[in-house]
């Protein structure tokens, strides 16, 4: 039996500093016992909590099937509406909305036509639709871009009002929701934004944009020119993209303007797609601003002569067959090729440098 007494003479005699690691180790003690406690309640917690929200998602899907398939003539009929009934109970505590929405959200992704139409009609009956536009009043970013994605996946219109709001949101997640919205929704006319739009356009929501507008092939594209020439890069880039895959050769002279853009990669991006579009105005420009351009620029332009190149521009191409730029006198001599091989020859012949008759050598073999 444990001597209490004697104990504490003990430990009332110990020094200072091992009588506080005595009763740190003790504190410890206590903390890890409580850890170890509070942890298994927690995966109780976890695991209770998981089986469930299994249970509901289960229950909840047979309900929204149940409700697809009683689909009559009728908007909402008798049995669809006790569903809607025990839903809109259902939604008012916050776990199981949240479980509702992903069901929703799964089925509204696997099916379309009617049926969708039917998902986003039980959305807005069970009062789901304010849930998300409470949500958008939300101080926290990540709030206001579930409430948006909710918005646009059962295809709310009428609140455009209140997603524009966020158009410029500080946080880049916020406004790529906001675009996405727009544009799935409104298809060419969302892309209004870009009017105002002062924030930059993320890469990746350029191409989901795109991927987008795609889909509606029967759409009338806006106006691109005033984008063309917006202050905001991105928006140019943006509509640069839009000028190529939808053959807006009607912008050609705003394109024409663009080449002597500031930024060095509208530039290129505008060579790129006068390149596509073959247009021969652009090459007199080029070759004018060609000794002050970037390599990349004066790359970009080789690779539109290759496509454009006429018996004018024998002259400029012979002159840069001893370009210091390795790839400009590669795309210098294959186009001499094809448009004087003698020319080619006189040179192959005049060459001393080892580098240059490994070019002709190359040429001549391709």
């Amino acid at each position: 039996m444990i001597d209490f007494q004697h104990l504490l003479t003990y430990l009332e005699q110990l020094p200072l500093l091992v009588k506080v690691v005595w009763i740190l180790i003790g504190f410890l003690i206590i903390f890890i016992i409580l850890l170890i406690f509070y942890l298994k309640y927690l995966r109780g917690y976890l695991r209770k909590k998981e089986t469930i929200s299994k249970k509901l998602f289960t229950e909840y899907e047979a309900n929204l099937i149940n409700f697809l398939y009683s689909q009559t003539e009728e908007e909402i009929n008798e049995e669809q509406q006790i569903i809607v009934d025990k839903m809109k109970t259902c939604i008012t505590n916050k776990f199981k909305r949240k479980i509702f929405i992903s069901v929703m959200s799964k089925l509204k992704n696997d099916i379309s036509g009617e049926m969708a139409d039917s998902i986003n009609n039980l959305y807005i009956k069970t009062n789901l639709i304010n849930h998300s536009i409470t949500k958008l009043k939300s101080n926290k970013w990540y709030v206001i871009t579930a409430g948006i994605k909710e918005l646009n996946l059962f295809e709310i219109t009428n609140v455009f009002e209140q997603v524009k709001k966020h158009e410029n949101h500080p946080k880049q997640e916020v406004r790529n929701e906001v675009q996405l919205y727009f544009v799935s929704l409104f298809h060419f006319k969302g892309l209004d934004f870009l009017n105002t739009l002062k924030s930059p356009i993320s890469e990746w929501n350029q191409i989901q944009l795109l991927e987008i507008l795609q889909k509606f092939d029967d759409q009338e594209i806006s106006d691109i020119t005033p984008w063309l020439k917006s202050s905001n890069e991105s928006v140019v880039l943006f509509s640069l993209k839009l000028a190529k895959i939808y053959n807006q050769f009607q912008i050609i002279d705003t394109l024409l303007e663009l080449l002597n853009h500031q930024s060095k990669i509208i530039r290129l991006k505008t060579i790129e797609v006068l390149n596509y579009f073959q247009v021969n105005e652009a090459k007199k420009i080029l070759k004018n601003n060609f000794k002050n351009s970037s390599e990349d620029e004066q790359i970009a332009f080789f690779q539109m002569l290759e496509n454009t190149v006429e018996i004018t521009d024998e002259e400029f191409i012979v002159h840069n067959t001893k370009h210091v730029n390795f790839q400009v006198r590669v795309l210098a001599l294959k186009i001499l090729k094809r448009l004087n091989n003698k020319k080619l020859l006189d040179l192959k012949n005049k060459a001393t440098n080892d580098e240059d008759k490994l070019i002709f050598n190359y040429l001549e073999n391709n």
